[in-house]
């Protein structure tokens, strides 16, 4: 089978990961390894355990969080080392590479006559995400589609209208040119010129262009609309609406957001429940304003398993537990992020009821799949460098673009090749 490398948009287990699959504890029960990255689904994660050990009283879970930045290197050498968790979270940049390297296990088998999990439940874009020859190899979570959240205290002390469905590029330039204050150190808008799901990824394909072809074999980035794009994130950055990129890359974009440093940021849905803790009713959100065509980025999050777990019936039901109705159900009435379950994601609505949540569910119906192909990783590693270097001032954004085509059209060559 084909072979890759991977990307980041996620995750990794801690180094402590002792062998996988049906580890006996000290009180003589039966262990499962779960792994992911983000702590704030704890409370969800935890809950849907809890289920599961009502059915299966004689198994304790663990639980390991490790920060997205080690994730994946930590889960690559545990699961290559033949050990690591039974069950873990999955990301579309990583997919291939561990399909192909025969680290996570297909799921197939447990569907067929499994009446409490159906594909069809799921959004097809995440089902698509996971599945290789068809087949599905990490169970759905929750999808991140992406939105226009916006510090409603700016717009009113301005006297100006809330972003709305209507908005296109040219408000935001317009808009964001309106609501930045440099006397305040504030800005207008966000361009996100450091993050591609958010930011330029978006825009590409609003513009009529794209990241990857759909038969994944010529990159997209030195075509007139990626140009487009890019002048246009770059002159958000001449007039000041937006922070430089050396800001970007020296405090986070929700920092920005969360300070009341900025007005506006297309962000995705995930980050919803935690702007409102921090702005309450001056949170608001809209669609993603609009180029030549109306789309956004939508990703999402699977549950993998190990593929050299000793107990998979055991580990299919912990999964099951984890992303069926009642697990999603859970998380939806956190308000972490859009249940992958598309029942279920109108829960989801009604757990920030001061929040416009619509919009993502909105944007999932016209969205375009996050671009991924077998060694997303290595084109995407060009990607970043060549973007911030442009950015920085190291080069002209020409060069960095016929670059980034010219480096990733190589790779993609080389994938049809192994």
């Amino acid at each position: 089978m084909k072979k890759l490398v991977s990307f980041c948009i996620v995750m990794v287990v801690s180094v402590m990961l002792v062998a996988c699959s049906g580890k006996s504890s000290g009180d003589g029960k039966q262990t499962l390894e779960v792994a992911l990255w983000d702590e704030n689904v704890s409370d969800a994660v935890d809950a849907s355990i809890e289920s599961f050990k009502k059915e299966h009283p004689d198994v304790n879970v663990k639980v390991t969080y490790t920060p997205f930045a080690e994730y994946w290197t930590k889960l690559r050498t545990s699961l290559g080392g033949g050990s690591g968790p039974d069950v873990f979270w999955m990301n579309g940049p990583n997919f291939y590479q561990y399909v192909t390297s025969d680290l996570i296990k297909d799921l197939e088998p447990f569907l067929e006559g499994d009446e409490e999990f159906a594909k069809e439940n799921y959004y097809p874009a995440v089902v698509d995400l996971y599945s290789y020859e068809d087949k599905l190899y990490a169970a759905p979570y929750f999808v991140d589609s992406v939105g226009l959240f916006y510090n409603k205290k700016f717009f009113d002390e301005a006297g100006l209208d809330y972003p709305d469905e209507t908005w296109t590029w040219e408000d935001i330039e317009k808009v964001g040119a309106e609501l930045t204050k440099p006397e305040e150190g504030t800005y207008g808008y966000l361009n996100q010129v450091v993050r591609n799901q958010a930011g330029y990824y978006n825009l590409m394909h609003q513009a009529g262009g794209y990241v990857i072809s759909e038969d994944k074999t010529k990159s997209g980035f030195n075509t007139p609309e990626a140009k487009e794009t890019f002048e246009f994130l770059n002159r958000l950055i001449e007039k000041k609406i937006s922070p430089t990129a050396q800001a970007q890359i020296e405090t986070e974009a929700d920092q920005w957001f969360m300070s009341q440093k900025v007005a506006m940021i297309p962000e995705i849905s995930v980050h919803a429940a935690e702007y409102e803790e921090v702005l309450g009713e001056d949170l608001g959100v809209a669609p993603l304003p609009k180029g030549k065509v109306d789309t956004s980025i939508v990703h999402g999050i699977g549950w993998a398993m190990n593929s050299k777990t000793k107990d998979e019936d055991l580990a299919w039901e912990l999964i099951k537990s984890l992303s069926n109705k009642e697990g999603t159900t859970v998380m939806a009435e956190t308000g972490f992020a859009t249940p992958a379950h598309m029942e279920i994601s109108k829960v989801w609505l009604d757990s920030l009821p001061n929040v416009e949540l619509q919009v993502f569910l909105d944007a999932l119906e016209k969205a375009t799949a996050y671009p991924v192909s077998e060694r997303t990783s290595e084109w995407q590693t060009v990607e970043t460098t060549e973007i911030q270097g442009a950015f920085l001032g190291q080069k002209s954004i020409d060069e960095a673009l016929e670059k980034i085509a010219t480096e990733m059209d190589a790779i993609l060559e080389e994938e049809q090749k192994d």
